[in-house]
């Protein structure tokens, strides 16, 4: 997965990230937005995009929003 979208986004939901995904694979998961990853190409535009510093690439996730790695796979529907 290239990129996670974590705890800070939730309740936010700025849609800051939504507006510079060249490929528009960023999608709402209710509570918060999720990337979908086998859409994401990579890019990283959505990272300095996001005014609450939600988004990671998966191999930065700190440890305490690590289960959102799973929770963005769930709503991608890939589990």
């Amino acid at each position: 997965m290239p990129h996670v979208i974590t705890e800070p986004c939730i309740g936010v939901k700025d849609q800051s990230c939504v507006e510079v995904c060249p490929v528009e694979c960023i999608y709402d998961g209710g509570d918060q937005f999720y990337i979908h990853p086998d859409e994401c190409i990579d890019c990283g535009a959505c990272v300095p995009a996001c005014p609450v510093s939600a988004i990671y690439p998966e191999e930065d996730v700190p440890a305490e929003f690590q289960s959102y790695i799973a929770k963005n796979r769930k709503l991608s529907g890939l589990e």
